[in-house]
């Protein structure tokens, strides 16, 4: 699954490949919403990764499925 999240005063989001499920991550992102500006938000990606995000700086999150990568060239 694909996190993409909005940090405040940056220009780019950040994409996270992560295996938890989109409730586990839904749950997450809301008790950091509600906890107010001194939580974090945390996730874990595919390899282990962990990244901590502090929930005040936080504009959005996006949950969705990865886009599967095409390889290859298609017929003209």
């Amino acid at each position: 699954m694909e996190v993409k999240i909005g940090i405040a005063d940056s220009s780019r989001e950040l994409i996270v490949n992560s295996t938890q499920s989109v409730e586990e991550v839904e749950e997450q992102a809301r008790s950091a919403f509600e906890k107010g500006n001194s939580a974090t938000f945390t996730l874990t990606d595919e390899k282990g990764r962990k990244y901590l995000i502090q929930s005040s700086k936080i504009t959005y999150v996006e949950i969705g499925p990865a886009d599967s990568r095409k390889v290859g060239f298609a017929p003209s």
